[in-house]
C-alpha cells in the first residue's frame, strides 16, 4: 500500500501541541482521540443513511449493531466533541464520552482512555489535536485504504521513537505483516501472537482470511501484550474491526505470566523486540520451554523462539520477524539453540529482507518459519531441507526513507515458498540470486549459519561482448577526464581565494 500521504504532516501537527509531555503519556491522547474519530465517523455514515430512510429510526441501536458499528450516544458523537473543543471543560466532555461508549459497548468495557480532564493536560492544546483531526479515519472509504491503520501505525512507530525504544516494539510495518500471512496460509484454525503490539497480525489474517472466501469466525485468535497502552490499543484495534479475541486478562510478561497455558496454535505471527536484554533469565533458569538450551540473559532473540515453538501444535508453523543477527550468532548458548532446532529438522525457511521497512528503524531484519512436522505441512518431501530466499534486493521506495513490498513482491516469495512446500501447481526451482534449498549436510558445512547469502548463490552477471583490453581502455579513458575536471576546479577555487586575499 503507498504512503496516505498526510502521515508525516498530521505527527508534525501534534507534535508541536505536545510541549512538555513525555511521550508515553501523549500518545494516550492521540491514539484514544484518533479512535474516537473513528468510531464516531462510522457511526456518523451509517446515521446519515438512515436519516434518508423513511422506514428506519437513525437513533436505532439495533440498525447500528446489525452491521458491527458501535453505538455512540449523542454526547460522544466527534461532531459534539469537535463544536466544544475549545472550551475549558473540553477533558471531562471526553472522559464523559468514552465512559458512555463503554457503558454501549461490551467489547470496549475497561478499555478506552478515560484521563483527559487530568490537571497536568493542557486544555487549550487538548483542542488544538481535537481541530486537526479534520479527515475521515472510520468512513467505509477510509476503511477500505486502511487510513486508521496507517495513522496508527506511524504514530505508534514516532511515538516509540520519541520515548527511546525500538520502534519494532509496537508495531510492524504492514507489508512485512502481509508477507508472513500470505507464506504460513493462516485459513482456519488458532492464531497466536505473544507479542501482539496494537495487533496488526490479527487484523491481516482475518484479512486473509477473507480475501480466500472465509468466514470471520474461521480463526480464533490468541494474543498477549507486556505494555498496558498498547495492550489497550490491540484491544481497540481488533474491536473496531469486530474481530472476538483473547487477550488475556491483562497486559503481562509472556516469559514470566503466561496468559495462554496450554495452548498449542496452529499458527504463529510475531514481532517480538529486538534482541531485548535483561528480561528476566534468572527467573526461569528451569522452565520447561527450554527444551534446546538455555537462552542468554543479555539476549531474548532464542527465548522466543523457544517460547513459539513450545506453542505450536503438532502440524503447526510460526513464522516471526527476529534481528539479522538471529541467523549468525555465535555465543555458546545461541549457537548451541540454533544447532539444536536445526537437527530437529523445525527450521523450514529463511528470509532476509531489504533495509527500510520499519517508519523509524534501520535495523535489518529476517523472517524465520519453524513447523513441527514438514510432512503435514505440505506435499513435496523436504525432510533435512531448509528453504533459504534472499530478499533484499525486492521492495520499491514510497518516501525518501520508506520502502515497501508490493503485491507482486509479496508474491514472488511467498509463491517461491509454496512451490517448494508442494501446496500450488507452481514447481519449485533454485534461482540464482534468489532462492535455494540447502540440506542439513550443507548447513553443518557452514556450521549452523543460516544467513542465506551463505546459500544462495550470486546471480548470472549480464553478458558482456566487449573486449577486456577495450574495456580498461575505456575505464581509463573515463578515470583519466575524470581526474582532469577535479584538477581544473581545484585551480579555479585556488585562483577565487588568492583573488579574496587568502593564500593557499
Amino acid at each position: 500500500m503507498a504512503s496516505i500521504g498526510f502521515e508525516e504532516k498530521l505527527w508534525q501537527a501534534a507534535d508541536k501541541l505536545r510541549g512538555s509531555m513525555d511521550a508515553s503519556e501523549y500518545k494516550s491522547v492521540v491514539l484514544g482521540l484518533i479512535f474516537l474519530k473513528y468510531v464516531s465517523d462510522s457511526f456518523e455514515e451509517k446515521h446519515a443513511e438512515l436519516v434518508q430512510d423513511e422506514y428506519s429510526d437513525e437513533e436505532d441501536k439495533d440498525e447500528y449493531m446489525a452491521e458491527n458499528i458501535f453505538w455512540v450516544p449523542k454526547e460522544a458523537r466527534w461532531s459534539y466533541i469537535n463544536n466544544n473543543s475549545k472550551k475549558p471543560e473540553i477533558g471531562q466532555i471526553i472522559d464523559k464520552a468514552m465512559i458512555a461508549i463503554e457503558a454501549e459497548n461490551d467489547s470496549l468495557k475497561g478499555v478506552l482512555p478515560k484521563d483527559f480532564s487530568r490537571p497536568g493536560l493542557d486544555k487549550s492544546k487538548l483542542g488544538g489535536i481535537i481541530d486537526i483531526f479534520t479527515f475521515k479515519v472510520g468512513d467505509k472509504e477510509s476503511q477500505r485504504q486502511d487510513v486508521l491503520g496507517r495513522v496508527y501505525e506511524y504514530f505508534i512507530a514516532k511515538f516509540a521513537s520519541a520515548e527511546g525504544k525500538n520502534a519494532g516494539e509496537f508495531y510492524t510495518a504492514s507489508s512485512i505483516v502481509k508477507l508472513l500471512v500470505e507464506m504460513i496460509e493462516p485459513y482456519q484454525g488458532r492464531v497466536y501472537d505473544p507479542c501482539c503490539g496494537s495487533g496488526g497480525m490479527f487484523v491481516q489474517s482475518e484479512r486473509f482470511v477473507e480475501n480466500h472466501q472465509g468466514q470471520l469466525g474461521d480463526i480464533a485468535i490468541y494474543g498477549q501484550e507486556y505494555n498496558l497502552t498498547t495492550w489497550k490499543l490491540a484491544k481497540m484495534n481488533l474491536a473496531i474491526r469486530g474481530i472476538d479475541n483473547n487477550l488475556g486478562k491483562t497486559h503481562a510478561d509472556t516469559f514470566h505470566n503466561d496468559q495462554h497455558k496450554g495452548l498449542k496454535a496452529d499458527f504463529i505471527l510475531a514481532n517480538p523486540p529486538f534482541n531485548a536484554d535483561e528480561w528476566g533469565q534468572e527467573r526461569v533458569l528451569d522452565d520447561y520451554r527450554w527444551k534446546y538450551g538455555i537462552p542468554p540473559k543479555s539476549n531474548a532473540n532464542y527465548a522466543w523462539i523457544q517460547h513459539m515453538v513450545s506453542k505450536l501444535a503438532p502440524s503447526g508453523t510460526a513464522g516471526f520477524v527476529l534481528a539479522n543477527g538471529s541467523m549468525s550468532t555465535s555465543t555458546t548458548a545461541e549457537l548451541e539453540i540454533r544447532k539444536n532446532l536445526i537437527e530437529e529438522d523445525l527450521v523450514e525457511c529463511i528470509v532476509t529482507l531489504p533495509g527500510q521497512l520499519f517508519y523509524s528503524t534501520q535495523i535489518p531484519v529476517c523472517l524465520w518459519f519453524i513447523t513441527k512436522n514438514k510432512e503435514k505441512n505440505g506435499k513435496n518431501e523436504r525432510k533435512n531441507e531448509i528453504l533459504f530466499i534472499d530478499a533484499r534486493n525486492i521492495g520499491h521506495m514510497v518516501t525518501r526513507t520508506l520502502k515497501e513490498f508490493s503485491d507482486e513482491d509479496i508474491k514472488k516469495v511467498s509463491n517461491t515458498f509454496h512451490a517448494w512446500r508442494g501446496t500450488s501447481d507452481d514447481k519449485y526451482e533454485d534461482v540464482k540470486g534468489f532462492c535455494k534449498v540447502a540440506t542439513l549436510d550443507e548447513v553443518r558445512e557452514h556450521e549452523y549459519v543460516l544467513t542465506p547469502g551463505r546459500y544462495v548463490e550470486l546471480a548470472d552477471m549480464e553478458e558482456d561482448d566487449e573486449p577486456f583490453e577495450q574495456k580498461m581502455e575505456r575505464i581509463t579513458s573515463d578515470l583519466s577526464e575524470q581526474f582532469a575536471k577535479s584538477k581544473e576546479l581545484e585551480d579555479k577555487i585556488r585562483k577565487s581565494l588568492e583573488g579574496l586575499g587568502y593564500g593557499v
